[in-house]
């Protein structure tokens, strides 16, 4: 299945065998205070610029009825998020993963978007599509 939007993501992860846990993780994104004007420029125009965590979370795909309903709780953040990354943890045994497993992965999840190492999840914008990074 193609993943055109997050409602599709949604759907890919409610028919899965194994019940599934979505991750979340809520950035910004921004120049460093030292950037030079090159780079700020750059980040202007759509290049470079860097990824900073803000919030992770995780929720039962059932817990979401669409992208509209995870933007107004994440409202609450400040700064406004600008990104946000997400990846699934499916159970086993047709059990849903632990909050325990769930908070390992997120971790996991936080250091790599601050290292860069981003390839696997997947970035939504504010509007639920899909963001590409080239």
């Amino acid at each position: 299945m193609s993943i055109s939007s997050f409602d599709d993501l949604l759907r890919a992860a409610r028919g899965q065998a194994e019940p599934q846990r979505l991750l979340f993780v809520f950035a910004t994104a921004g120049v460093p205070d030292d950037a030079t004007a090159r780079q700020r420029t750059g980040f202007d125009a759509g290049q470079g610029g860097t990824l900073t965590p803000l919030m992770c979370v995780d929720k039962a795909p059932e817990d979401l009825d669409s992208f509209e309903t995870l933007l107004e709780e994440s409202r609450q953040l400040d700064p406004a998020w600008d990104i946000v990354f997400v990846a699934a943890l499916a159970g086993t045994d047709d059990a849903r993963p632990t909050s325990l497993a769930a908070e390992a992965a997120l971790q996991r999840m936080v250091e790599a978007i601050k290292s860069g190492s981003i390839g696997g999840f997947i970035p939504f914008d504010v509007r639920g599509q899909p963001v590409q990074f080239t």
